[in-house]
């Protein structure tokens, strides 16, 4: 079964062009399928305040750098990190292959674990860093929000599997 590697969307810029964000998701999405065999890339991501959809315009580079289509699996519905493990999972589905993450560093932690609580066996594939430029407090406050965010969206995972099992 072929491997998966899950690309966590970054916002589209108003001219409808990737992010430095994205792109880097992208390029750590593709180093991540380097080093598997035959791998299938899932951009996720839905339609921001920008252009199409994150995982369109993701998917638009996969294809520029090489990735054959038919190799590449949209999920164009998410507007979230919660919701985009969610809608993985479920075009996933209970089958056992291996998944691996490609996104930022500072937001690998909170992907993986959302996805293994929607019941996917993903891991951490490369992860992106922070622009050099990019001021201290800002590096801070994306850092920062995930703290709090890993509990509060694992809690609504559980209970979402908790009323889907049980019907309440």
């Amino acid at each position: 079964m072929r491997p998966v590697v899950v690309i966590f969307g970054a916002a589209v810029r108003p001219d409808g062009s990737a992010s430095g964000v994205m792109r880097a998701r992208v390029a750590a999405a593709l180093a991540t399928g380097q080093r598997l065999a035959d791998p299938i890339y899932m951009p996720t991501g839905g339609q921001g305040r920008f252009g199409p959809a994150e995982a369109r315009v993701m998917a638009d580079l996969l294809a520029e750098a090489g990735v054959g289509r038919g190799s590449i699996i949209l999920e164009e519905t998410a507007v979230n990190t919660l919701r985009s493990a969610l809608a993985c999972a479920r075009l996933l589905g209970p089958e056992r292959r291996r998944v691996y993450v490609a996104t930022s560093a500072y937001h690998m932690a909170r992907c993986v674990v959302l996805l293994r609580l929607a019941g996917v066996r993903a891991r951490p594939g490369q992860a992106t860093g922070m622009a050099a430029s990019r001021r201290w407090s800002k590096r801070w406050y994306w850092r920062l929000r995930e703290i709090p965010a890993i509990p509060v969206d694992g809690a609504l995972v559980v209970a979402m599997r908790v009323r889907a099992r049980y019907g309440m």
